[in-house]
C-alpha cells in the first residue's frame, strides 16, 4: 500500500468509523432476494451519471456475467438520464412492447431482432439522486416514487430491486443514512436492495489508497464503477465475483480487492453464511 497524504488519512478514519457503525446497526436486507429462484436472463438499470460514468455499469456487470455463468444467456441494458431521480423516469416506457431490447448487433454489424416473450425484464435496478433519498425536500419524492415504480415493475412480471448508492467522499455520514433509506425501501416494497454504499464504505476503510470517487467527491473513478458492478453481480447473481480474471484494465491486486470486498458486503448485508 502507498503513503496517503493526510487527508487521505483523515477521511479513512472517517470511513473506517462509519463501516463499524453500518456493521453494529446493519440493516437487515430485504427477503425480495430469497424470493427469486435462479440468475436473471435480463436486466434493466435505470438512473443516472453514477450508473453510465466510466463506459457504462451495465456493461462491466456484462462481462461479469459472461466470465461467471458462461452458459447463462444474458442481457443487461441501461437507461439513465444525468441528474436524474427517480421522478424523472417514464419506467412504464421501457416495458413497451418491441421497445428496449427490440433488436441486437452481432458479427459483420448484422442486425438480430431478438424474441422477447414473457416478461421484456426479470429484474429492474433503480437509483435515485445521490442524494434524494436522505434529502429534507426529496427524501418523500423517493418515497413515493419507490414505490410507484415497483408497481409498474411488478405489473410487467419483473422484479424491482434498488441500488444503494454511496456517500460522498467528504460526507462519510451519507452512508448509514442512504443505507437506512435504501433498505426501508426495499421492505417496504418487497424488493432486492443492493448494497454499493457499504461496500464503498468498506473498501474504503481496509484500502484507502484505492480511490473510488473523482475530483468532484461524487462520481465514481474506473475503481468505484468496478466495484459497484461487483456488488451488481453478487447480489443479483448470488455468485461471488472473487477469481473472476476481467479486471476492467485494473491492477489485479486492486481488482482482487474489490471483488472480494463486494463479496464480503453482500453476504454481511443478506446475512448469508
Amino acid at each position: 500500500m502507498r503513503p496517503i497524504g493526510k487527508l487521505a488519512a483523515i477521511l479513512a478514519s472517517a470511513a473506517l468509523l462509519v463501516l463499524t457503525g453500518c456493521t453494529a446497526m446493519q440493516p437487515a436486507a430485504p427477503m425480495a432476494k430469497e424470493m427469486r429462484s435462479g440468475p436473471p436472463a435480463s436486466v434493466i438499470y435505470i438512473g443516472n451519471s453514477f450508473f453510465y460514468y466510466n463506459n457504462s455499469m451495465h456493461g462491466q456487470i456484462n462481462a461479469m456475467v459472461r466470465e461467471g455463468l458462461p452458459q447463462h444467456k444474458y442481457r443487461g441494458s441501461s437507461v439513465t438520464i444525468s441528474g436524474s431521480g427517480l421522478d424523472w423516469h417514464d419506467v412504464e416506457s421501457y416495458f413497451r412492447p418491441d421497445g428496449i431490447g427490440k433488436y441486437s448487433f452481432v458479427a459483420d454489424n448484422k442486425v438480430v431482432f431478438n424474441k422477447n416473450e414473457g416478461a421484456l425484464f426479470e429484474v429492474a435496478v433503480m437509483m435515485d439522486c445521490s442524494q434524494c433519498p436522505i434529502h429534507p425536500t426529496l427524501k418523500t419524492v423517493f418515497t413515493e416514487y419507490a414505490k410507484k415504480h415497483s408497481d409498474t415493475v411488478r405489473r410487467h412480471g419483473a422484479t424491482p430491486a434498488f441500488f444503494m448508492s454511496w456517500a460522498y467522499a467528504d460526507a462519510p455520514e451519507m452512508t448509514q443514512q442512504l443505507a437506512d433509506a435504501y433498505t426501508q425501501a426495499g421492505k417496504d416494497n418487497n424488493a432486492i436492495v443492493i448494497p454499493a454504499g457499504l461496500a464503498f464504505a468498506r473498501s474504503l476503510a481496509l484500502r484507502p489508497d484505492v480511490r473510488l470517487t473523482i475530483a468532484d467527491k461524487r462520481h465514481p473513478t474506473p475503481e468505484g464503477t468496478y466495484l459497484a458492478a461487483a456488488t451488481v453481480y453478487a447480489t443479483l447473481f448470488n455468485k461471488s465475483p472473487v477469481g473472476l480474471k476481467y479486471s476492467a484494465t485494473l491492477k489485479a491486486d486492486v481488482a482482487g480487492h474489490l471483488q472480494q470486498v463486494a463479496w464480503e458486503t453482500v453476504q454481511a448485508y443478506t446475512g448469508a453464511k
